[in-house]
């Protein structure tokens, strides 16, 4: 857990640990601090710490700069409200439409061209080239918030977000409504059958074990995974065979990698001895969204209502 601690209480797909507590440069502090609440008196909220992934984040007032390289944060950025504060988002963020898309790049992210932005506050999934401490040197604040590892650590990342950017009641409405929806979902699953189901990351093809934030949300179905029995599935991410996959011969066959390598069911009937399928065969393969699929943010509860609709489908037939 990593609590939100400030004046009140609150609240794939990654592999990351919230290991990396502690790392230096990262606790925001501003250049010129206010001498004193009368003369400047902070906005409701603030100063704020939050225990991200890089450590204790303290900022002393409402950021009005945001900069996201996170397609997940910036769709929950817009989604609790922040949207007017976020001046510009990585070149992966297409949700939401309005969202302030630049040439910023998440995977390999250019100090210089962050910075230019002159942002109060960045929010990053991944600390790639150190750019935590380099921005931190700059005493640019920045929030890194990994992918999460369980749904719980989604709902918290969005209500850590929510008390970062001064917009702490949505964010604790978009997570009770989240969690008011996928609760319904689950208790609306066919629990009589126990259908299995197989979940496409690429043609490799790379599955996800039931170990995985995407697993974890299948389980909620009552559904079975073929990949947990994959070897070397320890990574929670294994590489499958055709032939593994064909025994299996999973009653479900969910597809993330339609956007991106235009698979569907026709697309598979041609890999070797796959044609066979009962998912193919019975018209059981899920075309899902890539982005939906792979971000851990609010619109989760559209890829649970999408696996939800395929089970009860299945269910009754």
């Amino acid at each position: 857990m990593r609590p939100v601690r400030t004046a009140f209480a609150g609240a794939l797909l990654g592999t990351l640990v919230l290991a990396g507590c502690g790392q230096t440069g990262t606790t925001a502090t501003p250049t010129s601090a206010p001498t004193s609440s009368a003369a400047a008196p902070a906005a409701e909220g603030f100063p704020v710490t939050i225990e991200a992934g890089n450590g204790k984040v303290t900022l002393t007032k409402k950021p009005e700069r945001i900069v996201s390289l996170s397609a997940t944060h910036t769709e929950t950025l817009f989604a609790i409200g922040a949207g007017p504060q976020v001046v510009a988002v990585d070149d992966q963020s297409n949700h939401p439409p309005e969202a302030p898309k630049t040439d910023l790049s998440g995977f390999k992210p250019n100090v210089e061209a962050i910075v230019a932005k002159k942002p109060d506050l960045v929010i990053v999934s991944d600390d790639l080239d150190k750019v935590v401490a380099e921005l931190g040197k700059l005493n640019v604040p920045v929030l890194l918030e990994p992918a999460a590892t369980k749904i719980d650590e989604a709902y918290e990342e969005i209500a850590e977000l929510g008390a970062a950017t001064g917009n702490k009641a949505k964010a604790d409405e978009v997570v009770a409504g989240m969690k008011t929806a996928m609760d319904k979902l689950a208790a609306q699953a066919p629990k009589d059958k126990k259908l299995t189901f197989y979940h496409e990351l690429d043609q490799t093809p790379y599955a996800a074990t039931s170990q995985t934030f995407i697993g974890q949300i299948y389980a909620m179905f009552g559904l079975t995974n073929i990949a947990d029995k994959a070897p070397d599935a320890a990574g929670g991410y294994p590489k499958l065979s055709a032939e593994f996959v064909a025994q299996a011969d999973p009653d479900l066959i969910f597809l993330a990698d339609v956007k991106c390598c235009q698979q569907n069911k026709e697309a598979l009937a041609k890999r070797p001895g796959w044609k066979n399928l009962s998912a193919i065969k019975n018209d059981r393969v899920i075309l899902l969204d890539d982005d939906v699929a792979s971000r851990w943010g609010p619109r989760i509860v559209e890829l649970a209502e999408t696996i939800g609709a395929a089970v009860s489908k299945a269910g009754a037939s």
